[in-house]
């Protein structure tokens, strides 16, 4: 495990070192705003010495551009979309940013080194520093967890550091940096270190080798990233929803699936399940005695038996609630057919 040694240790490809304490970094932007309302975004994939030091551009002959092209070139063309979305630039330049964080970082990984790879083919280690930033970001879901509890944006709300560190540790499994910026929440830091390869180890929670926060004691700021002074409301199905029993969904939340009493996964912009990564942001609009839910796919209905959202949806499906639950047709009760399982969905009826 990286950090672990007590010595020295030859430049290898399958241990790291230098830079064994691996940093995910995410950014929450809200002026200008960047990303989805419901999510932070993806600062970076930061290798540092294991006590808060770090090289930086360590092989400007791998200082490559056009990031997006590369990607395009090895058929990563999902892992682009997901980048394009979640990995964002506050000037709008995304590309450029990209470019930026794997010359100052990614390059200074020693198991990303071309030399460690068997028939290596030119560039290939850019796309596996993208695609493990990506998918440790998927894993570690801040909006999501910091909602759960009761953590969420506001222009008038305050929060303490203790309370934003509990509830991501409490996830995370061990304490995270949190920076701020003015007394504002604007950056999460997640520590970890690795056995075997940046590309294909395993990524174990570990403690902040630095600072474990830029943020005061008190009075922290966790700003909309509408700007329009309006917090988020998180309207959940369960124990941890915050609807009044008997009263209808009004204005925008999520929707978490509550299986055998307890939180497991959330329904996503399509209408689906699933129980990993990012819940979709469902916005209900008042219809006659109760309302309708619209995601980014578009207006969501009852389609065959299933809960589906889309641009193809024409008309609506008016549901009503109780007690913080879904009701449609009279009832609380959904089923699948399987039990979803990390990103893998599965329909709702």
């Amino acid at each position: 495990l990286s950090c672990q040694n007590t010595t020295a240790v030859a430049d290898s490809c399958c241990f790291n070192y230098p830079g064994g304490s691996m940093l995910q970094t995410q950014f929450w932007d809200t002026a200008p705003a960047t990303g989805p309302s419901d999510s932070w975004t993806i600062h970076g994939l930061w290798p540092d010495h294991c006590d808060g030091t770090y090289d930086a551009n360590c092989d400007t002959s791998r200082a490559y551009t056009g990031i997006n092209t590369i990607l395009q070139s090895f058929g990563a063309t999902t892992l682009l979309s997901y980048m394009s979305t979640y990995w964002k630039d506050y000037q709008g330049d995304d590309n450029t940013f990209w470019e930026h964080e794997w010359g100052k970082h990614g390059t200074c990984i020693n198991t990303l080194k071309p030399s460690c790879y068997s028939g290596y083919q030119s560039k290939q280690e850019l796309v596996d520093y993208f695609q493990r930033t990506v998918d440790l970001f998927k894993a570690l879901p801040s909006y999501q967890w910091l909602a759960a509890a009761g953590i969420t944006p506001s222009s008038t709300a305050t929060y303490t550091s203790a309370q934003i560190q509990s509830a991501l540790q409490s996830r995370h499994g061990r304490p995270v940096h949190l920076g701020c910026k003015s007394g504002v929440l604007n950056e999460i830091w997640y520590y970890y270190n690795v056995q075997g390869s940046v590309q294909s180890g395993s990524f174990v929670a570990a403690n902040p080798d630095g600072s474990s926060s830029t943020c005061p004691a008190t009075g922290v700021k966790y700003l909309p990233k509408s700007g329009s002074g309006t917090s988020t409301t998180t309207t959940t199905a369960g124990p941890t929803g915050t609807v009044t029993p008997g009263t209808g969904f009004s204005g925008t939340g999520f929707l978490n699936v509550i299986r055998s009493g307890a939180t497991n996964g959330c329904v996503i912009s399509a209408g689906t399940w699933y129980t990993t990564g990012t819940c979709a942001t469902f916005t209900a609009t008042a219809s006659g005695s109760g309302f309708t839910l619209s995601s980014s796919k578009g207006k969501c209905a009852i389609v065959s038996g299933a809960l589906s959202c889309a641009s193809t949806v024409t008309t609506a499906t008016v549901f009503t609630a109780s007690g913080g639950n879904l009701v449609n047709g009279g009832g609380t009760t959904f089923y699948a057919s399987a039990v979803a399982s990390g990103s893998t969905q599965q329909p709702i009826y």
